[in-house]
Order: structure tokens, then C-alpha cells, then sequence
């Protein structure tokens, strides 16, 4: 019997015995002494630029309290305006002159009479104001609300207090002393930080810092720090590339963040809601629940470095109580940074060695050459044989052999693949034998009848807006239409199932199981009509046109699954169910509705939502009458 061991015995033994002889103990070695200084290095600069943060963000709020604490005990803010007005001015003037943070500062009153001064150098600021462009500050006021003649004025200052612009404003709709600001500090007696949350003036999230009147506990004097302000403070990026810094509230919700498109994101939730910021916020960044956890530590009650797991990765976590005089109680600050960042560098010094240990490989290379080299040939002829059965050239051929195993027992298990096929070839058509050795296979969802829940949409009077607009505009209308439904759609637990023209098809309970898929159409409707009429506004804005949605919702019986001709196919579903919900959507035109509902729906979830009764109707196409109500409201909210 002819020797011969196998490929792998003959390769590996030379170069993995290099290997190990010669390279990996250096690059262990140096591998981590390198990780260990370099994660220490990390932890260090960590606990520098946690002292930096929270200096950073106590200055900038402690700027605003010393200014609310100086303005409590001046005597000339306890009278309301129009009283000692010029002085007021001034000197909320110099206080906004001196903190720098402060996007306003302001005085409410008991008898619901308000002063602000607002910094307008923002652009931003001045566009929300409708100031001039030369604006650098802005004084609203509202005096006299219990009489008759009541002053409500804005007017606008340029950089050298010479005002240079005035219109009166509507008062009714802003009252302090329904502000959080101004609650707070009149019940508790004592200075108060209030936020996040909205300004009632320039609509912007804020800090809020209020103090009462020493002369006057219901005289509230109060100073605003905008978040943006706040998320500037939190630049990790000197430590890593993928560092990230933010605070939270005494509740666990995302205040500020570092990564300005979160940054961005927590902004713009905070300008259009004022609910449920910890179910939209905190989702931004997957580290914040493991953070308040380890906020929940005693061992970290004042602050400490700890590692943690977060999907799949190492993090090193600094953590830092945050507090200004006695305000922002329980607010904390967390610095998060991967830990392959940190050993980036030992990484590099890895690759270095790797290098080095590559020289002493050569040996072992040249080795392993020498021996590829011997079974080279028999390998290539191996090769060119399994191509020609690959091309059916199965004429029968001498068996080669080599002194190593595997391209013997290669060899053979083709000698009898060549001997099989080319039996086969003389029963059946070569052609045909390709495809036999080759098959295709394709999966097919078949169909099956189930419970749905089916919601259509349409545009009313799209015809005409694609007549008076230009096909690019109405495209892009139609898009951003499009991307909003879908997103709240898929927000629902609903399936797109398709567009049809400027219509939505959505269902519920497939191809995903789903319990309440009822609960999830209605309030994917309701929520899909308010995006809209908020898209409408903007569209109104822009000069764009504005798109009427009508909204149809039934539930029932229907045939899921794959449909089409064997070559194509679609998923869908079809059935009474579905002609009805459509037929709904359409009978908004006849009653002037918006979101038209069957009974199965109400009689479902008639007690969680606001329902309007319009009795039996015919439905065109079907004998028996539909019920039919319209969808109000959600009674949850």
C-alpha cells in the first residue's frame, strides 16, 4: 500500500508549529500590557472630562440662578409692568448681557401681567418672533389684564437697546400664571428648576430656573437655558470616536445628548409634544436603561467608573451626579465609550507585531510552498476533470494517483461521478441532465383564510392636484405622504400590503400573529389623520398642495397568502373583508367624513375609542347593509 497522510497533517505541523514557537507569545504579551494601559489611559480621561462636564454644566446653569437670585431681592421687579418698566429692562438687559446661556428672562405676576426679555441674536429665535433682522433682543410685555385697556406689546431692540420695532400681540392665549415655572415657585415658597419642557413664547424646549420675589412670594422671577445650550457641554469625542456623553433627569429621561442628530431628534419632540418624552426619547440611545439601572446602585449613588455589556460590545461607563444649588436633584451625567476604541491603539501595536511575527513565518511559508508545489499537478488535473464533467465530457480516463489522501479519495469520487453521469447521459438528453444537476427550487407561501383587520386610504380630489401641479412637485408630495403613513403604519404593528395609486392598503393580524390587531388599526387611523392635517399645515406653508385623506377600517374573514401565475406572484388578500373596508373609505365622500369604521369594529372596541353612529347604508356591490359609524377619537387619551 502506497503512504500518504493527509494535506492538512503535512501544512498545518509547519506552520502552526512557527506560529506558536515563535510569534504568539511576543504578540500576547504585547497585546496586553498594550489593552491594559490603554483601557486605563481611557478611564482617565473619562474622569477628566466627567469633572470638565458637570463644571461645564453647573457654570451654565449656575450663571442663570445667580441672576434669578440677584433679581428676586431688587425692589424696582415686585410691581407689575407698566410700572418702573425702562428699569426692568435694563435690567434683564444686562443680566442676558452677562449670561450668555440664557435664552430669556422674565417676571409673571399675580394679577397675570408678564415682562420678558428674550435673546434674539438667533436666527432661529428672531424667524420664531417674526423680528427684524437687526434684532438682538426682544421685550414682551402684558400689563393692565384686569382692566380694561389691556397692554400686550412685543417690541424689538438692536444691539444698543434702541428699540427699533413694536407691534401689539395677542395676550389671551399666554398666562403665567398657568406656566409650570410660575406654579411651582408659588406653591413651594422657594426657588425651583422646572423642565424640560415647552416656552409658551418662542415654542422652543428649555431649563427652567424661578425664584420668588423676596418683597413678594407671588411675584416669580425665572431665567430659560435651551437645550441646545446644554447638549454643547457634552463633547466626548476627545476621548474616541464613538463616545457619547448625555444627562439625564432625576426620572431617568434623556435630557441632553451628544451626538447632535439625537441631540436634534430630542429637540424637535420636545417643540411639538409635551407627554411621553421617556417613550420617544429614551429610545435613542439603547446605554440609557442600563444606566439608570446603574444609577439605581448604591455603590454609584455619588458617581463611579463601571463596565457593562450592551449589545454584544464592552463599554466603560463614568457616571456623576449633577445638581446646582440645591436644583436638578437626582439629574446625572454619563459618559459611555466602547472599549475597542480605547484599545484601538493596542490594536494597532497588534497589527505591528503581526508584521514581525509574519517575518519569522517565511520559513514555514517557504515550507509550506515546497509542499504545495508537490501536489500542485495532481490538484490542477483534478480540477480540469471536475470541469469537464461540469461540461458532461465524461469519457472514461486512467486514475491518477498522489501520496496524499484526500486528492486520492478526490480522485476516485470522481472517477465515479464521471462513471455515473456519463451512464445517465445515455438514457437521457445531455441538455436535460444539466438541469437535473443544477435544479432551481423556489417557496411558496400558500394561501389560507383568517381573521384581518384592513385599513384603506385615498386622497380626496388627487386628480385635480396632479392637474394644477407640476409632476415633479406632486411626486414629491406624494412621496413624503407615502414615507409618513408608512412610518406610522409600521409604528402600529400594520403591513403595507400595497399602493394603489395614491392609496394605502394596510392590514393588521398577517402576515404576523397579532391579538389586537383592532386596537392597532383604529389608532394607527387616528394617529395617521393627525400626521396629516400636521403634513397640511406645512404643505400650506410651503405653497404645497394640501391632501385630504378619507380613511376606511373593517375587519373580518379573509384569504391570506401568495396569488399570481407560477412564474409571479404577490402577497395579498382578498374577500368580503376587504371589498368592505374599501367600500368605506369611499363613503367618506357621501357623508363628509374622514375615518368611517363597520360595526365589527365598534363592537370590538367600542369601549376604548370615541365612536359617532350613521346608521345602515347600502354598500355598493354587496346585498346586506353595513352599519356604519365614524372613528372620533381615543378615549386613552
Amino acid at each position: 500500500m502506497r503512504w500518504s497522510k493527509p494535506l492538512r497533517v503535512h501544512l498545518g505541523v509547519l506552520v502552526v508549529a512557527s506560529l506558536l514557537c515563535t510569534s504568539m507569545p511576543i504578540i500576547w504579551l504585547a497585546f496586553r500590557q498594550g489593552s491594559n494601559a490603554a483601557v486605563s489611559a481611557g478611564a482617565q480621561q473619562m474622569r477628566e472630562m466627567s469633572l470638565r462636564l458637570i463644571e461645564g454644566y453647573r457654570h451654565t446653569l449656575e450663571g442663570g440662578y445667580e441672576a434669578v437670585a440677584l433679581a428676586s431681592t431688587l425692589p424696582q421687579l415686585v410691581s407689575p409692568p407698566p410700572q418702573d418698566i425702562k428699569a426692568k429692562q435694563d435690567l434683564f438687559l444686562e443680566v442676558l448681557r452677562n449670561v450668555p446661556e440664557a435664552t430669556s428672562i422674565y417676571t409673571g405676576y399675580p394679577d397675570g401681567s408678564y415682562l420678558q426679555v428674550i435673546n434674539a441674536g438667533r436666527r432661529d429665535v428672531r424667524q420664531t418672533l417674526a423680528a427684524p433682522d437687526e434684532a438682538a433682543f426682544a421685550i414682551r410685555t402684558i400689563a393692565g389684564r384686569q382692566n380694561a385697556n389691556v397692554i400686550s406689546t412685543l417690541g424689538f431692540l438692536d444691539g444698543k437697546a434702541r428699540l427699533i420695532g413694536e407691534r401689539n400681540v395677542d395676550d389671551a392665549s399666554f398666562d403665567p400664571r398657568q406656566r409650570p415655572w410660575y406654579q411651582s415657585v408659588v406653591q413651594d415658597g422657594a426657588p425651583v428648576s422646572v423642565g424640560p419642557y415647552v416656552t409658551g413664547t418662542l415654542k422652543v424646549p428649555t431649563l427652567t430656573i424661578a425664584a420668588p420675589m423676596k418683597d413678594d412670594g407671588r411675584v416669580v422671577v425665572g431665567i430659560n437655558v435651551h437645550l441646545q445650550t446644554i447638549g454643547r457641554l457634552l463633547d466626548a469625542q476627545s476621548i474616541s470616536p464613538h463616545a457619547r456623553a448625555y444627562v439625564i433627569d432625576g426620572s431617568g429621561n434623556l435630557v441632553a445628548h451628544s451626538y447632535p442628530d439625537i441631540m436634534s431628534r430630542i429637540i424637535a419632540i420636545w417643540s411639538r409634544t409635551s407627554g411621553a418624552f421617556a417613550i420617544t426619547a429614551n429610545a435613542f440611545d439603547t446605554s440609557l436603561e442600563t444606566i439608570v439601572r446603574l444609577r439605581q446602585d448604591p455603590a454609584f449613588a455619588n458617581g463611579g467608573l463601571a463596565r457593562i455589556e450592551l449589545d454584544g460590545a464592552s463599554y466603560l461607563v463614568q457616571i456623576a451626579p449633577v445638581s446646582v444649588s440645591g436644583l436638578f436633584r437626582g439629574s446625572t451625567a454619563a459618559i459611555v465609550v466602547p472599549l475597542d476604541d480605547l484599545v484601538a491603539e493596542a490594536n494597532r501595536l497588534l497589527v505591528r507585531n503581526l508584521l514581525i511575527a509574519g517575518i519569522l513565518l517565511i520559513a514555514g511559508v517557504a515550507a509550506s510552498v515546497v509542499l504545495s508545489r508537490m501536489v500542485s499537478r495532481s490538484l490542477y488535473r483534478l480540477a480540469d476533470e471536475a470541469r469537464m464533467i461540469g461540461d458532461l465530457e465524461v469519457s472514461e480516463k486512467a486514475l491518477s494517483h498522489s501520496w496524499i489522501t484526500e486528492i486520492n479519495t478526490l480522485a476516485s469520487a470522481l472517477s465515479a461521478s464521471r462513471h455515473a453521469i456519463g451512464q445517465f447521459a445515455l438514457y437521457v438528453p445531455r441538455e436535460v441532465v444539466r438541469r437535473i444537476v443544477s435544479p432551481d427550487g423556489r417557496t411558496v407561501v400558500k394561501a389560507k383564510r383568517q381573521d384581518v383587520t384592513v385599513l384603506f386610504t385615498d386622497i380626496r380630489d388627487f386628480t385635480t392636484i396632479s392637474e394644477q401641479n407640476s409632476p415633479e412637485d406632486v411626486v414629491d408630495t406624494l412621496s413624503a405622504y407615502f414615507e409618513l403613513l408608512n412610518t406610522i403604519a409600521e409604528s402600529h404593528d400594520g403591513t403595507v400590503v400595497q399602493y394603489l395609486g395614491d392609496s394605502i392598503f394596510v392590514m393588521w393580524n398577517a402576515p404576523v400573529q397579532d391579538g389586537g390587531h383592532i386596537e392597532h388599526g383604529c389608532r394607527c387611523a387616528l394617529a395617521m389623520k393627525a400626521a396629516v392635517d400636521e403634513l397640511n399645515g406645512k404643505n400650506r406653508a410651503h405653497g404645497r398642495p394640501e391632501l385630504f385623506t378619507r380613511f376606511g377600517l373593517h375587519t373580518g374573514p379573509a384569504v391570506v397568502g401568495s396569488f399570481g401565475a407560477i412564474s409571479r406572484q404577490q402577497y395579498t388578500a382578498m374577500g368580503d373583508t376587504i371589498n368592505v373596508a374599501s367600500r368605506l373609505e369611499g363613503l367618506n365622500k357621501e357623508y363628509g367624513t374622514s375615518i368611517l369604521v363597520s360595526a365589527a369594529i365598534h363592537n370590538a372596541v367600542g369601549d376604548r375609542f370615541q365612536f359617532r353612529p350613521l346608521g345602515l347604508v347600502q354598500v355598493k356591490g354587496r346585498a346586506e347593509k353595513v352599519d356604519l359609524w365614524e372613528l372620533v377619537g381615543d378615549l386613552r387619551c
